[in-house]
C-alpha cells in the first residue's frame, strides 16, 4: 500500500533567536523522532538537520544551510517532508495517514462510494473524510471502517 509520496513531519513557524534556529510545529512523535532523518525537503531545497530540541509550541531546530535570523524567517510556513519510504516500518494493522489518502471506499455491499481525501483527528480518534464523485464529503470514524490492504480499499457499513 505505501507509495513514495512526500510526508510532512513538521512546518517552520518562525525564527528562534538570531543565529538561524527555527521553531517547528511537529506532526509526529516529538523532536526525537526527527533525529532519524539527516535531511528534509523544504519546498525547492534540501535542509540538513544539525540539532533539534524541545521548544515553545513544538521544537527548535538548526539546519546547516540556515545561518541567520533573516534566513530562518524566510522559511516561515515551509513544510519539512521526507519520502514515505524513509518512514519506519509499521506493525500489522497500523497505518500512516498518507497511506489511506486516495483509497477507494466501499459500502457493506461492495459498491464504490468515494475516496479518502484526508484523515483528521479532533481528539477522540482518527476520522476519515470521504469525497463522493459529486464532490460532497462526509466523515466516518476509522474504528468503524475495515482497511483491506490486499485490495487497497476501505469498507464500512457506515458509508452510504
Amino acid at each position: 500500500m505505501p507509495t513514495d509520496r512526500p510526508v510532512t513531519l513538521a512546518a517552520v513557524i518562525g525564527a528562534h533567536g538570531v543565529t538561524g534556529e527555527v521553531r517547528l510545529k511537529l506532526f509526529g512523535d516529538g523532536p526525537e523522532s526527527l533525529k532519524r532523518y539527516k535531511s528534509f525537503d523544504a519546498g525547492s531545497r534540501t535542509l540538513t538537520l544539525k540539532t533539534v530540541r524541545n521548544g515553545p509550541n513544538g521544537a527548535v531546530a538548526r539546519f546547516a544551510e540556515i545561518t541567520d535570523r533573516n534566513a530562518a524567517e524566510a522559511l516561515r510556513g515551509v513544510a519539512l517532508t521526507v519520502p514515505r519510504s524513509a518512514l519506519p516500518a509499521l506493525q500489522p494493522g497500523e497505518y500512516y495517514h498518507t497511506d489511506l489518502i486516495g483509497l477507494p471506499c466501499l459500502n457493506s455491499e461492495g459498491v464504490a462510494i468515494g475516496r479518502v481525501v484526508t484523515v483528521e483527528n479532533f481528539g477522540a480518534g482518527d476520522i476519515l473524510e470521504i469525497e463522493k464523485p459529486d464532490g460532497k464529503r462526509f466523515m466516518v470514524p476509522i474504528h468503524a471502517a475495515a482497511i483491506d490492504e490486499d485490495r487497497a480499499v476501505i469498507e464500512s457499513a457506515f458509508i452510504e
